[in-house]
């Protein structure tokens, strides 16, 4: 990008009142500074000429000038678009356009730099550096419109990549919980079984009898308590001596 800055020079020939030559004083204070290269001196001294004569244009564009060869682009681009649009004169003008395209190209304002050097252009068509700096803001604003689709590109790709890992992430967790549960339910029916076993072994500890058994069992019961009803009843026929107590009355 060819940066040119063009300096006015104040031509018109000072009138006599204070006011007049008080801001034409301080305009041309400040482009001596502006030359010596004390850009913050002049940009001071092109300030308060504008307080005193807010259409002094050389003080606005000089102040541009100033403030873009500090690095301000910002306030720069101001400074030459109020110039740009008050201005009568058709090459002032022109060149103020110009310097605001280069402060937007500074910016990487690429797409509004490519409107202001087209407008200076129109006012000058043989400008070779608006030109030249038109073609050079039209392949930056290509380049970063190609960047910027490959940032999108590269984050459409990442925001593909993390979903795709929270997904896999989430069925992870799902079949864990589901073998945490299959093996909950394992678990539960071994303690089942177990205690059925258990159940079934408590209960064949317990002997079990035969029909026959049981009623050879029951007739013994019965013979033995056959037996002791005779026995007692042997006892009653012989009889006790029954004792009579005599007490004497």
């Amino acid at each position: 990008m060819k940066v040119i800055i063009t300096f006015l020079l104040m031509l018109v020939v000072l009138p006599f009142s204070l006011l007049g030559q008080t801001d034409k004083t301080l305009t041309r204070r400040g482009n001596k500074q502006y030359k010596e290269g004390n850009f913050s001196e002049a940009e001071v001294t092109y300030k308060k000429a504008l307080e005193l004569n807010p259409m002094n244009e050389t003080a606005g564009y000089n102040l541009g000038n100033t403030l873009y060869n500090q690095k301000n682009y910002t306030e720069a681009g101001t400074n030459f678009s109020h110039i740009a649009e008050m201005s009568k004169n058709s090459a002032t003008e022109s060149k103020a356009w110009y310097n605001l395209g280069n402060s937007l190209m500074s910016e990487k304002k690429f797409e509004e730099s490519i409107g202001a050097y087209k407008k200076a252009l129109k006012l000058d068509p043989d400008d070779e550096d608006a030109r030249y700096n038109l073609a050079f803001a039209r392949q930056m604003l290509q380049q970063q419109q190609q960047n910027q689709q490959n940032q999108q590109n590269k984050q459409d790709q990442q925001d593909k990549k993390d979903q795709q890992k929270d997904q896999q992430k989430d069925q992870q967790d799902k079949q864990q919980q589901q073998d945490q549960q299959k093996q909950q339910d394992q678990q539960n029916q071994q303690d089942q079984e177990q205690q059925n076993q258990d159940q079934q072994k408590k209960h064949q500890g317990q002997p079990k009898l035969s029909k026959e058994e049981a009623e050879r069992m029951l007739q013994a019961l019965n013979n033995e308590e056959k037996k002791t009803l005779e026995k007692l009843n042997e006892e009653k026929v012989s009889g006790a001596s029954v004792k009579v107590s005599e007490k004497d009355w």
